[in-house]
């Protein structure tokens, strides 16, 4: 049995009230998951100017956007079990003082190498913030609809940050150096590492094994060289898509042999044995394929505001940011979807409004019919989001409630990963062939066109930008009709699997990884 000290009369166990210092606990549990997503956002609006200031290559911004998210996805497995051994508030403690002190490091780097290393370090202590939250917040709140209610507050939280990061930044930025960016996180951390000790509860598997290395080493193995190669996939040139394809090749090799091992442990650093629960296998299944068209979708989006329709990084920040409202809205509805109806039905629901949502993308053009599709796209997407996650961390006992939560979090980033590599090399593949008549630059891409309408006569450049427009268009169509597939098809799946219980072998000792979509 795990080990709690709760340390307060008011645990929400079996039933009982939630009291003022569990509600408490949530808020502060929700301030890292408020903070890592306006972090990841607001980056791409200091990008530019901190490039500037220490001078970064092209290659060197690239490293600089993407370390953090490499490191998390490659760390979040190993963090997430590591909290149910050594305890899930200890791990939160120790990720908030080192995500405050590298936070500082990365202000003031002096070079880019060193702001590389400084993301990078930043994304391991950003792997131990999701899945500890996720798992104190099941510690906290074990009655089902109060956990439930909970972690779409959680959710909420997540969206809502990636909405209003780059608003954030576009603030700083203003009146402020890029380094303001980052020493946002270190009031809220220390605030954590006040706070904690005294609202948040210890838990910890005293029954679990060691961490096996070996299982560590693979993850490590087989998840960095896979982001790595879906994100490579998505920036190089035709000739040099075999260094990425070959990661993908070794990171998927190495996956294999990572599940192999965990199905033969008795104490597997991820329990891929709850996959035999077929409702948790299309929960996960759809988080993972949602990112896909959520990430795909976005990066169409966010480039035709600026290259297409003409607005500044900031002004296209605003009018993205009904996404990630929506998304927040969803989680907040989640709750009370789940009172009148089945949480396989609302999910599967919300998921058939997110295909509606994606034809405005696929029919029309202006920011109106973006505006909309975004919106409602992203609004059916909240029951999965909120009530698939909390059904992902309450399939399993409370000790492993760490290891789920990572679970969970590792389908997201692959699936962003994976959105933002093949919904990209479509769009791009469509622009190329519409634009088949143009030579060099812009027949690649829309900013080499931008770039080579500059060398033309007037009439000329205006050609050719209204063709290059007009070729993005068609790829951002396509990729509403591909998102429309992605989401007609989740729908299904989840409501098809909702009508059997788990297969034989699903761990016992929680209802919830058997009836919880009944």
């Amino acid at each position: 049995m795990g080990h709690t000290d709760m340390g307060h009369k008011e645990q929400d166990v079996d039933g009982a009230p939630a009291g003022t210092r569990e509600w408490l606990a949530l808020a502060l549990l929700a301030l890292p998951t408020l903070l890592i997503a306006m972090d990841l956002t607001a980056l791409f609006l200091a990008l530019p100017r901190l490039s500037s200031d220490l001078g970064a290559s092209g290659a060197e911004q690239l490293w600089i956007s993407d370390a953090y998210g490499f490191m998390v996805a490659g760390f979040v497995i190993t963090m997430g079990t590591l909290g149910d051994r050594i305890g899930r508030r200890r791990l939160l403690l120790t990720g908030a003082a080192a995500f405050a002190a590298v936070s500082a490091v990365a202000a003031f780097a002096p070079d880019p190498r060193t702001l590389i290393l400084a993301r990078a370090l930043l994304g391991v202590a950003g792997a131990t913030l999701t899945p500890s939250t996720l798992a104190l917040i099941t510690d906290i709140f074990r009655d089902e609809r109060r956990r439930g209610k909970a972690i779409a507050i959680w959710a909420t939280c997540q969206f809502t940050g990636g909405a209003f990061g780059p608003v954030l930044a576009g603030i700083l930025l203003q009146r402020f150096w890029w380094g303001s960016v980052f020493l946002v996180a270190v009031p809220v951390m220390l605030l954590i590492l006040a706070a904690g000790p005294v609202l948040l509860p210890e838990f910890r598997d005293r029954s679990a094994g060691r961490i096996d290395l070996v299982s560590v080493g693979l993850s490590l193995a087989a998840v960095l060289p896979m982001v790595y190669g879906l994100k490579q996939l998505t920036v190089a040139d035709a000739h040099d898509k075999l260094t990425p394809l070959v990661a993908i090749l070794a990171g998927g090799v190495l996956g294999g042999v990572f599940v192999r091992r965990q199905l033969t442990l008795a104490h597997p650093l991820l329990d891929l044995r709850l996959l035999r629960n077929r409702p948790l296998a299309a929960v996960l299944t759809a988080l993972v394929f949602a990112g896909v068209a959520m990430a795909g979708t976005g990066l169409m989006v966010t480039q035709y505001l600026q290259s297409v329709l003409g607005y500044s990084p900031l002004a296209s920040a605003v009018l993205f940011a009904p996404m990630g409202l929506a998304v927040a809205a969803g989680t907040m509805i989640a709750p009370v979807l789940v009172r009148r109806m089945r949480p396989a039905t609302a999910i599967a629901s919300g998921l058939a409004v997110s295909a509606a949502g994606c034809l405005p993308l696929a029919l029309a053009g202006g920011y109106p019919a973006v505006a909309v599709g975004i919106t409602v796209l992203a609004l059916g997407t909240g029951p999965l989001f909120a009530l698939g996650t909390s059904l992902v961390v309450g399939s399993v006992p409370p000790e492993r409630a760490g290891s789920a939560a990572s679970m969970s979090e590792t389908g997201n980033y692959l699936g962003g990963s994976l959105g933002l590599a093949v919904i990209g090399a479509i769009g791009a593949s469509v622009y190329h062939a519409r634009m088949d008549h143009a030579a060099g630059a812009a027949a690649r891409t829309l900013a080499g066109a931008v770039a080579e309408s500059g060398h033309l006569p007037p009439p000329q450049a205006s050609a050719l930008l209204h063709d290059a427009h007009a070729a993005f268009t068609t790829g951002l169509h396509v990729t509403g009709l591909i998102a429309t597939a992605i989401f007609a098809l989740l729908a299904v799946l989840v409501a098809t699997s909702g009508r059997t219980g788990a297969s034989p072998g699903v761990p016992a000792g929680e209802p919830e990884a058997r009836h919880a979509f009944g």
